[in-house]
């Protein structure tokens, strides 16, 4: 099944449907683990032109939606101090913290900036020499190498104004995670492509082995994720649990060598806290001590914050399929995308506003 300009061709797309209702005989809960793959599969409907017995569920797969209340405390506190320019992508700018938000920050005069790269965050540092300039970071390992190269970069040039507030994780934990808890239900994964790209997916092959459970890396085309989800089925029902790569367009299983040797210099592996979860162990990338002075955490004296999210919110459920987000009561009521409460309604790419996009009243 090799596909090369038919990624949106409707024929393809029903004959895989036609061949995973003729394979399934039980049911199978199937999670993918991006964001950009929940959008697909809800705006063009594929969980309900499967079978019946085929449940698919959504993962934390929203670097945005899982950055957590007190790292963007932290940045709308930095924002806020004199002589300094915090610069980060656009959709980080109205990600609610416990209290405010940067466009908020800006709108009191802070002086925060939309970059389209960290580079852009660089520059910026150089036309600035004395003002502090912060970039905030986030993002799975498909962002990371990017932003390690900015840190390099900047110790190289020493560039003492430049500074990085990170908040980078990572799947293989986050799935682990999943794979251990007692009420988990997911019984197959659909694995990151834009992830796999950098990282490859050897990782995956453990959590594999070790949990027994297939997993695909898929792309993000309808016919990618039906394909994945034909490959995983076909496993479930062959009694198999590997690794396959749907997604071998792009993709190898040592990923981008050079990019994972960039991440490796600059970041090391640490716990992370995701919102709507919790902390996750060996799940986030902090600043290694040779760039300490380009921490921001470090440059600015931050202290660890502990912030609650809302009682009602049921996103760390969501989060772990194992609940819809209109099962939840404050769904397209007091949670929407312009006053979202938890973390899968905060992002565009978050299961709570795939749902309130695309099947709101289902």
């Amino acid at each position: 099944m090799k596909y090369i300009d038919e990624y949106r061709d409707p024929q393809i797309a029903y004959a895989l449907v036609d061949r995973i209702a003729r394979l399934v005989t039980k049911p199978r809960v199937l999670m993918e683990v991006c964001g950009g793959q929940t959008h697909t599969l809800m705006r063009y409907g594929i969980g309900d032109l499967l079978p019946k017995e085929v449940e698919l569920v959504h993962g934390p797969g929203c670097p945005v939606c899982v950055t957590p209340l007190e790292i963007l405390d932290q940045a709308v506190l930095i924002a806020g101090l004199p002589n300094v320019i915090l610069t980060s992508y656009g959709d980080m700018l109205r990600v609610p913290g416990s209290q405010s938000d940067l466009f908020a920050a800006r709108a009191n005069g802070a002086n925060v900036r939309i970059v389209y790269s960290p580079m852009d965050a660089l520059k910026i540092a150089r036309d600035n020499p004395r003002r502090q300039v912060v970039f905030f970071a986030v993002g799975f390992e498909t962002t990371a190498p990017a932003n390690a190269m900015a840190v390099w970069q900047a110790k190289r040039e020493g560039l003492s104004n430049f500074s990085m507030l990170a908040s980078h994780v990572l799947v293989p934990p986050a799935m682990r995670m999943i794979l251990e808890s007692p009420v988990s239900r997911v019984q197959g994964f659909i694995a990151p492509g834009h992830v796999c790209t950098i990282m490859g997916f050897r990782e995956y092959e453990v959590l594999a082995s070790e949990f027994h459970v297939p997993i695909v890396v898929g792309g993000f085309e309808p016919v990618d994720l039906l394909e994945a989800i034909l490959l995983l089925v076909a496993q479930l029902e062959e009694g198999r649990s590997v690794v396959e790569n749907q997604y071998s367009r792009y993709l190898d299983r040592e990923g981008n060598r050079a990019a994972q040797h960039m991440l490796r210099d600059v970041f090391r592996v640490a716990d992370r806290k995701w919102r709507g979860i919790g902390e996750i162990p060996n799940s986030g990338l902090e600043l290694r001590e040779e760039y300490a002075a380009h921490n921001a955490e470090r440059v600015f004296g931050l202290t660890p914050l502990s912030v609650q999210e809302p009682r009602e919110c049921i996103s760390a459920l969501v989060l772990q399929g194992l609940q819809k987000p209109v099962d939840c009561p404050a769904f397209g009521k007091r949670c929407t995308p312009m006053t979202p409460l938890g973390a899968p309604m905060v992002s565009s790419e978050g299961a709570c506003a795939a749902w309130h996009q695309y099947k709101r009243y289902v």
